[in-house]
């Protein structure tokens, strides 16, 4: 098997190079851009299978380019690189469609580790491995209250108006679908979606700044929902 292609987009050289080091230790075809323009052209030429994308960019931003990476190819993970511990500024990435984030400074074992987890979906989904536990059944577009979402052609809309979400998003909304009325535990999230395993879960709230986004997407009234249910020490349940 080739190994995987990973893009670092940094402007710092420092942090770049060392990065660039510790995953090509790790048998990873590395890339490298400084800017976002040139990461732009990196991942058409390079065709990573995975990006570490800094937000603070010369040229575009790194929010610009997850934007415009997001839609050209749907299939690359994007974990975004912040030194920002704004929630806002975490909620953008998300929402440009990245999915992940780490905040400077990291760790680089718990980065490698989010890394692989993220490639390990890959293999997953080229064997089509369905979860032991749980056969869910498929499903291509769906209606609730004011929304409609179309998972085959990435179409939403709330009250027939057109609704933006990110691709992970959609992934989300099909897997509460899919198990809807059911408690849904953090780690099934991590597990399922995000490719951990349940030896190597990471301490994020990856999760609940997704639910956050969403609820302000889809909720008439984010601090009582009705659609997405926290349920206190365990996680979600999908009531629609």
């Amino acid at each position: 098997m080739q190994p995987y292609r990973i893009l670092i987009v940094e402007d710092e050289e420092i942090i770049r190079l060392g990065l660039q080091d510790n995953f090509e230790l790790e048998n990873y075809e590395v890339e490298t851009a400084c800017d976002g323009e040139e990461a732009i052209a990196k991942t058409d030429s390079f065709q990573p299978h995975l990006i570490l994308l800094d937000v603070m960019l010369p040229k575009k931003s790194g929010f610009e380019v997850c934007r415009f990476i997001r839609k050209k190819h749907p299939e690359c993970i994007i974990i975004m690189l912040t030194a920002k511990t704004e929630e806002t500024s975490k909620v953008a990435g998300l929402d440009m469609g990245a999915d992940d984030y780490v905040t400077k400074p990291f760790s680089i074992l718990e980065l490698l580790a989010r890394v692989k987890a993220f490639l390990r979906r890959i293999d997953q989904q080229a064997q089509a491995q369905a979860r032991p536990a749980k056969q869910l059944a498929s499903v291509d577009a769906i209606d609730f209250a004011d929304i409609h979402l179309d998972f085959k052609k990435f179409i939403a809309s709330k009250n027939g108006e057109p609704l933006e979400l990110s691709t992970r998003e959609f992934q989300i909304l099909k897997y509460f679908w899919q198990r809807r009325g059911e408690v849904i535990l953090r780690e099934d999230l991590l597990q399922d979606l995000w490719g951990y395993t349940p030896d190597n879960m990471p301490s994020t709230r990856t999760i609940d700044n997704h639910i956050v986004n969403l609820r302000r997407k889809l909720e008439d009234d984010q601090a009582n929902p009705k659609i997405i249910l926290s349920i206190r020490g365990a996680g979600y349940k999908f009531d629609a």
